[in-house]
Parts: C-alpha cells; structure tokens; sequence
C-alpha cells in the first residue's frame, strides 16, 4: 500500500522519535513515587515557575487538513502550538491558542487548519506565562498523520472501557500496557468506543485476586467516591493520565472519543432519579451535565465546546476510503424498560440523530462506512431483572421498544442501496463477531452486515450474554471469560485493528488480544453486499 512506502516509513519513525523527545519533557514535571513504576507518574509542583503540561498532548477529530490539538496547564498559560513538517521545526508555523484558566480547569485545544492531506505533521506545544509571553515551560511534542485526500490504506484501531470494576493503575503490572502495544501499530488513529473513566467506580489502594496475588491501584481524591462534582469528574478523567502508557500513546494517535454511560453512572438515562445511597445528588441530569462539561475539557472533540454544548456524534472523513459515523447512544435516549412498546420514536439514538445519520450515510461517497456504536445492536444487555439497557430486548421475535428504531435504520440503509456499513462497538466487556442476516432474522427488510465488539482496555471481563435473533445474528467467534468481573491481571483485555488496503479496498478486521496474539481475522470486500 501507498502508506507502507519507504518514505511513509521513515516518517513514521521521525515520529516516533519527536513522541518519545515529547514524553520525555511532559514527564521531566512529574514526580515518581517510590513503589511506581516507570509506566505512570504523578504530578508534582514545578520547580521553575514556568507553567507546566504534565498531562501529556492529544489530538483528535482529525481530517484532510485539520486536527485539534489538547492540552492542560498546571496554572494559567497561554496555549501556543508550533507545527512543522519536519522534527527540527526548523521553519515552524505558529498557532496562538487560548487562555487556559480554571473554569475550564487549565485545559484547552487550538484548532489547526491548513495541513497537507495524508502528511505527517510535527507539532510542539508551549505554554506561556500569560503576564510575560517570554516566561515559557518546556515544550511537548506530538506527531500525527493527517487524512489522505487520494485513494491511500488506512488503519486504526478501537475498544473501550477503561479502569472500571475497580481495576485502575497497577504499577507492578506497568499500568496502562494495552496502549503501548496499540501505539506500536503506528495507526492513523484510535476510535474509543465510550466508558472513558468510571465515575461511579472509587478505587481501593488494594483488591485481593482469586489466585492469592493483590493487585494496587494508583489512587487520588478524586478516585476514592462515586463522582457527583465537577471537580470530581474532573478528576476522574485526569486519572488516567498519570498513566505514561496512555500519555505517550496520546502524543502519536490522533483519537475519536464517544462517550457511554460510565463517565456518569452505570446504564444511566435522562431523566432518572438515583435510589443509589451512595449519590447525595440524585438527578441524574445534574450529573450527566457535570460530566459532559468535564469531557468535553478533557478530549478534542469538534463539535464540542468547553461548556459542554454541543453534540459528541459527529461524521469524521478519513480520505475516499472510510467515513467514521460517530453515535451518541446516551444522551437522547428513553428510559430503560422491558423494550416491549409497538411504537418508539425516541428509542436509542432519539428522531433528531436518527434523521442526521439517515441523511449522512446517503450522502457518504466513502468505500466504507464504520458505524461507531458505543452499544451493540443484537447482544441481550440487562438492566437488573427486567429493563434492558441496549437495544435487544431478548424477544426474538419482530421489532419491539428501541429494536423498532434500528430497523428503521437498517431499511433506509437497504432501499438506499448504501454499501460497505460496519458496526464497530465495546461496552460489553469481551471480544466476539456478530454477522447480521435477514435469511436467520425475523425482521427481515435489511442488508447483511457485520458488527464487532472488542474491550475492555483496563476494566473486570465478563461472560458472553447470549444473542436476540430479530436481526438474525451470528456469532463465529467469542472470547470472554466464564466469570463476571475477571481483573486485568488475569488477561481477557482485547482491542480491535481495521486495516484498508490502498489499492484493492478491502477490510480487514482483526480482534486482538493484550499480549499480541490476533484472535479473529475477517476480509470484506468493497461494494459487496451481505459478505
């Protein structure tokens, strides 16, 4: 492929090296306690008085010509970013950022514009002392790949869930090691599927494992109670970047976030009122409102503001090759219930995003159209002994409840003749491949389709739950554990790769596994329908 060339090589070596030069200067402020190790760092007070970027860069959403770049201060800063298109920055470009201040807790992005399609760009970011833009702190550098703008190969990798169960930072283990091995893939990006941090998740400082061994959590204040504050989730998502893992995979893969029910509470909806002794607030609108102003601080995402308003689904285009249709199955859903309602005009997305993904799948001209979904389609999802929290009900039979705005989905999909949709998701806390047919289905008005499902990244596995036939699933492969709550030092911690090859178009998917070993491997074939 065009990407694997020697030239696309050796910058991607270039790059690696800035990266490592960066983690090196954002590391040089943190200090290392004793009984860590080398994978996470913990923040302590900067010793020049310059400010300081001890969270590492990120960038995110990004496209032919543009990226955001991210970043949080240890005080009130100046963002500047410089980019170049070689690591001596020796002609940089400059971009004057925002103010960073408390009320959006020292963090900010800065957008760029104007980049070469499918290029390698060099970025460092400064902060400067807002009373004397001399004053700087030691820049950080990052590296990423903007989108092609011609037909060229590209690849990224997802999965999701990330320090839940009361799995956090385990220095003896090297934290956050799936990111490392992700990082060196060298993908062009990394779509995180939702469940960022767990906020109604505290970490205790030791858990006792099934097999004698205990495993240590990094913790914070922030960590140690369910998350109701702004400061609190604020916390939580700095929490995991004390992970160098995590740091360093941030300063070379630009991500795509989306956001699930874990960054306020587990299987929460609009509207709910908490019973849960451990809330002094129960509405869960209040929550999910702190939240998403504390993620929309803590991600570049584009059609987020600091505040919070916005919409976290968006469309991002990677090239002619792949469009990325990024869901939001949180935000404007119904209640969770027992699914059975004839009529769901709400359901899981809501009209309004329902409407908006109809009208861009339509408009799409890309080969591929990844379906990010931070909840599967066709996997039975309780919510305790008779809601259900995804869109299967365990009715087998027609579309009921939010089943009903799926095949509306789908149909529009068929009678539209759009090809190449894959739907890639998490949540559940395994990997498995789900093939959709209406031959096996009782709702039988849809093209065939696959859905993928890989995570959890640092989070307790847990066993399969058994498929709902209304859009006839298969499901040719599965690895889960046959307990619930398995701690990461046991393994079952999976992260997904998709692979578009230049020339001929075709998708390969590979499910794999921390440690290295590919799982599952599946080629599509462009423009085919029902492979």
């Amino acid at each position: 492929m065009a990407r694997d060339s020697g030239t696309e090589i050796g910058r991607r070596e270039v790059g690696r090296r800035q990266v490592l030069r960066g983690s090196a200067a954002a590391s040089a402020a943190l200090a290392v306690p004793t009984l860590a190790s080398a994978a996470w760092a913990a923040p302590a007070q900067a010793l020049s008085g310059r400010p300081s970027a001890q969270w590492g860069v990120q960038v995110g959403d990004v496209t032919t010509s543009s990226g955001l770049v991210w970043v949080r201060s240890d005080r009130p800063a100046r963002m500047v970013v410089e980019t170049s298109a070689t690591e001596s920055f020796a002609r940089p470009r400059r971009w004057r950022g925002p103010l960073l201040g408390a009320g959006s807790d020292f963090t900010g992005t800065t957008p760029l514009h104007g980049l070469p399609p499918g290029t390698q760009v060099h970025y460092r970011v400064l902060l400067a002392d807002p009373d004397d833009p001399r004053r700087t702190g030691e820049p950080v550098y990052g590296t990423f790949r903007t989108a092609p703008a011609r037909r060229q190969g590209v690849r990224f990798v997802w999965s999701g869930d990330l320090a839940g169960q009361g799995w956090g930072i385990n220095p003896d283990l090297g934290g956050y090691r799936i990111f490392e091995e992700m990082r060196r893939l060298d993908p062009d990006f990394f779509l995180c599927s939702g469940d960022n941090i767990y906020a109604d998740g505290p970490l205790a400082q030791s858990v006792a494992l099934p097999d004698g061994r205990t495993w240590r959590n990094v913790t914070t204040d922030e960590k140690s109670k369910v998350a109701e504050t702004l400061a609190e989730y604020r916390g939580n998502f700095r929490y995991n970047l004390l992970d160098a893992n995590l740091r360093r995979f941030n300063a070379q893969v630009p991500t795509i976030v989306q956001w699930d029910d874990h960054e306020v509470l587990n299987n929460w909806y609009p509207g709910e009122i908490l019973t849960d002794a451990r809330y002094t607030e129960k509405d869960v609108n209040v929550l999910a409102a702190r939240s998403r102003r504390a993620f929309s601080e803590y991600f570049p995402i584009s059609t987020l503001r600091p505040d919070g308003d916005g919409r976290v689904y968006r469309v991002l285009r990677h090239g002619p090759l792949l469009d990325v249709f990024v869901l939001d199955c949180r935000t404007y859903r119904n209640a969770n219930s027992p699914g059975r309602q004839p009529d769901d005009a709400q359901g899981i997305l809501g009209a309004e995003q329902l409407a908006w993904l109809k009208r861009e799948l339509s408009a799409s001209r890309a080969v591929w159209k990844v379906i990010a979904c931070d909840m599967p389609l066709g996997l039975v999802v309780p919510d305790g002994a008779t809601d259900f929290e995804a869109v299967a009900q365990g009715d087998p039979g027609a579309p009921l409840g939010r089943e009903l705005q799926i095949a509306e989905l789908l149909r529009h999909i068929k009678h539209r003749k759009i090809t190449g949709t894959v739907w890639l998701t998490a949540d559940v806390h395994y990997t498995s491949a789900q093939h959709y047919d209406p031959s096996r289905a009782a709702f039988k008005d849809f093209a065939p389709f696959w859905e993928f499902v890989s995570g959890p990244l640092n989070a307790g596995a847990f066993p399969a739950v058994r498929l709902d036939g209304t859009f006839g699933p298969e499901q040719p492969f599965v690895k889960a554990p046959t307990r619930a709550n398995v701690s990461p030092a046991e393994g079952f911690q999976f992260f997904g790769e998709v692979d578009i090859d230049g020339h001929s178009g075709e998708l390969t998917v590979r499910l794999r596994e921390l440690g290295g070993a590919v799982l599952f491997t599946k080629v599509l074939q462009p423009g085919r329908v029902g492979q």
